[in-house]
């Protein structure tokens, strides 16, 4: 039987299964068929030796469990890396991951390799849990505990995700990665897969088994994924090139995260000297005002605005209206900024094609965080004379890191969407560069925390700063031909 050959219109040519695919199929996948019999057959042995509590390695785990602890515990230090390097192998940190991931590559039409993703990440979620409660084994018991984890312990569910994750995206993403890199980011994932579940033994929530159970499931899954997606591939007649070139090399254009050859900053050395110029001269004015406004304003009319606009939205104060304005400064924290920059930045990137927006909007919240805690550690100025729902907050209140932080987010948004956006829908994007630092602002003073002019304090820092870097950076470059 020999395989059929068919061109279309447009050129191309297309090979119809046959006996060549199907050759090449096998030559290409029986190794890593035994890799994924080997890595089932190998969780299964341990799945059968714990449930049997099987003496030796009861022993392993538990002696292990016990001297990683003894090491760990006296240095806090090395508990908060381990913590961190955990955090990578966290549920959350993985499903954001998948989630960018899948609409990057639905942004670019690949809508095979989002779907293999999907699928892949839903597998491992609906793993972990199931055997967990199917086995039901303990967390291990240390002389000194440094971390609590909920749940039961086998397997892991840190190892299984990292394995599933971090295989599966390196999976897709390895075509965009140029071949003299590609061992290089192969062996990078398997360092950090391999980190976690390190920190899972150190931190004394996972035995040396859970561990091990979690990579040998999540390498197999990995693998029947793969080779379910190279059968898919197949039976529409594509090529089937070795994993080392990952699922899709000829996707490797349409996954790179931008252009190549892109400047990210037009004349990088000058234009890190202008915005490192222009952080001092915001700093000063920010300090000049806020110093101004601690020091010789009492007894004057800008006290009496200052004091006298708290109290005033203090007298509407309700239960309902402390929850709303509970939600509202909510929206202005760090971990909301960061989850709506988490969002946004790589929407933006997968939409433009270019470093330079992302870089934008990490300078604009950078330089907010920078410039806010100089400001306040220099300025030191008290909260308003009234109640602060809040209770007492570590910074100054001049000026509000809150509002800054919104009024930079949202404004940066805007100057990036509105060019390059001709749609009606862009309008929405203006008006939470609006409503939310108002809402913010609002919230911030109902509460007690904020003066009026700590809100102008970070309106003159949104206002110095996002035009310093629009005027370095130039992100609206060539955005007629974005839109």
């Amino acid at each position: 039987m020999t395989d059929a050959v068919t061109t279309t219109g447009d050129g191309r040519v297309h090979q119809r299964a046959g006996w060549g695919p199907l050759r090449h199929f096998a030559e290409r996948s029986v190794a890593g068929l035994l890799a994924v019999v080997a890595a089932g057959l190998g969780f299964g042995l341990l799945l059968l030796l714990v449930r049997l509590h099987w003496g030796p390695l009861q022993h392993l785990d538990h002696a292990v469990a016990q001297g990683l602890n003894n090491w760990v515990a006296p240095h806090p230090p090395a508990v908060k890396v381990l913590e961190v390097v955990a955090q990578l192998g966290g549920r959350t940190i993985m499903i954001w991951l998948v989630a960018v991931a899948v609409a990057l590559l639905l942004i670019r039409r690949r809508t095979r390799l989002a779907v293999y993703l999907v699928v892949t990440g839903l597998g491992a979620l609906l793993l972990d849990p199931s055997l967990k409660t199917l086995v039901g084994r303990l967390r291990p018991v240390v002389d000194d505990p440094v971390a609590t984890a909920p749940g039961n312990s086998f397997p892991s569910g840190h190892a299984l995700g990292s394995m599933v994750t971090y295989g599966a995206l390196l999976l897709v993403f390895l075509p965009a990665v140029p071949p003299r890199w590609r061992k290089v980011a192969i062996a990078v994932t398997a360092f950090l897969i391999a980190a976690i579940g390190f920190t899972r033994i150190s931190l004394g929530v996972h035995f040396v088994s859970d561990v091990l159970a979690g990579w040998l499931l999540g390498a197999a899954w990995l693998g029947v994924t793969a080779y379910a997606f190279r059968v898919w591939r197949r039976e529409t007649g594509q090529s089937l090139p070795p994993l080392s070139a990952g699922l899709e090399p000829e996707a490797a254009a349409d996954v790179k995260p931008a252009a190549e050859g892109e400047s990210v900053i037009p004349h990088p050395w000058a234009g890190a000297a202008e915005i490192l110029v222009g952080w001092v001269f915001t700093f000063g004015l920010l300090y000049v005002l806020g110093w101004t406004l601690t020091n010789h304003t009492a007894g004057t009319w800008i006290q009496s605005i200052d004091d006298g606009v708290p109290r005033w939205l203090q007298t509407f104060r309700t239960p309902a209206l402390d929850d709303l304005s509970y939600l509202w400064s909510k929206a202005g924290d760090t971990h909301m900024i960061l989850a709506v920059s988490l969002v946004f930045c790589p929407l933006a990137l997968a939409v433009w094609r270019s470093w330079r927006p992302v870089v934008f909007v990490v300078l604009a919240m950078f330089g907010e965080l920078t410039l806010f805690l100089m400001t306040a550690a220099a300025v030191g100025r008290a909260r308003p004379p009234v109640e602060q729902l809040d209770g007492k907050m570590p910074t100054s209140s001049f000026p509000s890191g809150h509002i800054a932080a919104t009024m930079c987010l949202y404004v940066a948004i805007a100057v990036l969407v509105l060019p390059r956006v001709r749609a009606w829908w862009r309008w929405i994007v203006v008006a939470l560069a609006v409503i939310m630092p108002v809402g913010v602002a609002l919230s911030r003073m109902y509460r007690g925390m904020h003066h009026p002019t700590d809100v102008l304090g970070a309106g003159l820092l949104t206002a110095c700063w996002i035009t310093l870097l629009w005027w370095v950076l130039k992100p609206s470059e060539g955005a007629a031909h974005d839109a």
